[in-house]
């Protein structure tokens, strides 16, 4: 008789694939970390899969991105132009090259990715150009301190690189959202001062479905010169959409993109990609649900004891902070998420939470449910 010298698994066990599969899907479900780790949505993977079918002309002189400069001037109220990428670094470093000079300078906020996560990009993309960073207490730009540096850099002349971009990030990297009004302000005093504007707009979606206004308020109408919207963290496989308004800045674009390498010989699947995005609105479908269950996350952490929520909730992230026993709890539980530096002054341990198109609510109350179980 055969010895039996491993585990015995039971008739009714999923086959190993299966399993692993399933546990894999448990895992995403637990996985707070950043919405890059969501899968493709299938309306996208579904278009992908349509445009892989026969030949179709290189580098951009598709159908497909015929379509989606078509659909980009309908929902953004302007001839546009319009240049899919595959990275938002590419994207934010390729429009601050068309804004500023080797020799000039990029206002931003301190927290801005452009100056904290992205390795030197838009100085390597502009040849050289600093970024000059303005504190804030949630990502949003005081008009009054833009003022001030903008004067004050005058003073130096030549001395000093040249002030020739601001750069906006919407929603901020604190999950908060400028107000047209806030917005317009800013650009305002960028655009009187002689800067063009820039809009890194790795979240639009979830900006503009907080705000309730249209793509146009939030961009050409509001002073912003070239915006990077990014789909991946809402739903892509790897695409984002550099949209120049000003065409004086479109004129050499192609030219810049290929230069840097971030022109694809079959562009259709980056087109496919958006034009799916923006059909039946399934770009501010899939922004809604995220930050819906950001704000039924924020309404369960705040019932937690010792939770306090040091930011608005205006989009699809939630900094928390909690006491150092839950958050442990947390990460004991399975559940994956960035710890923060906790600002000076605060008891606890400040954590980001990131919500995505694919959360349901019974992602967020599992997790409700493990810190109580903790508490």
């Amino acid at each position: 008789m055969e010895q039996n010298t491993g585990e015995q698994i039971s008739a009714n066990a999923p086959a190993p694939d299966a399993q692993a599969a399933r546990q894999a899907g448990e895992h995403i479900r637990k996985n707070f970390a950043s919405d890059n780790v969501a899968p493709v949505c299938p309306e996208i993977l579904a278009a992908i899969g349509e445009a892989n079918v026969g030949a179709a002309p290189s580098y951009g002189a598709d159908p497909w991105t015929a379509g989606l400069k078509a659909r980009v001037a309908e929902i953004f109220e302007t001839d546009a132009a319009v240049f899919p990428v595959t990275t938002g670094t590419a994207s934010n470093g390729l429009a601050l090259s068309a804004l500023c000079p080797p020799w000039g300078a990029v206002l931003c906020d301190e927290s801005a990715h452009i100056d904290n996560e992205e390795c030197g990009a838009p100085e390597f993309y502009t040849h050289g150009a600093k970024l000059r960073p303005l504190p804030s207490a949630d990502g949003r730009i005081d008009p009054a301190l833009l003022a001030r540096a903008l004067n004050g850099h005058a003073d130096r002349g030549f001395h000093l690189s040249k002030l020739s971009a601001l750069s906006v990030t919407q929603a901020t990297e604190w999950g908060a959202t400028y107000s047209l009004e806030h917005l317009r302000e800013v650009t305002d005093l960028a655009r009187g001062a002689g800067l063009g504007v820039h809009m890194d707009g790795a979240r639009f979606s979830n900006a503009l479905a907080h705000l309730g206004c249209s793509p146009a308020d939030m961009t050409w109408r509001a002073g912003v010169d070239i915006l990077s919207l990014g789909a991946t963290k809402n739903g892509a496989l790897a695409a984002e959409a550099l949209i120049v308004f000003d065409p004086v800045r479109a004129v050499e674009m192609e030219r810049r993109i290929k230069r840097a390498g971030h022109v694809w010989s079959k562009q259709r699947f980056l087109s496919a990609q958006l034009l799916a995005w923006f059909a039946d609105d399934l770009w501010l479908r899939n922004a809604r649900n995220a930050n819906d269950m950001a704000s039924r996350l924020a309404r369960g952490l705040l019932r937690q004891p010792g939770a306090t929520l040091p930011y608005a909730i205006e989009s699809n992230e939630v900094f928390v902070v909690l006491p150092e026993p839950l958050v442990q709890g947390l990460e004991q539980a399975g559940y994956d998420f960035y710890r923060w530096t906790t600002p000076p002054g605060v008891e606890g341990v400040l954590i980001r939470l990131v919500t995505r198109y694919d959360t349901t609510p019974d992602d967020i109350d599992g997790l409700l449910a493990s810190l109580s179980a903790v508490a």
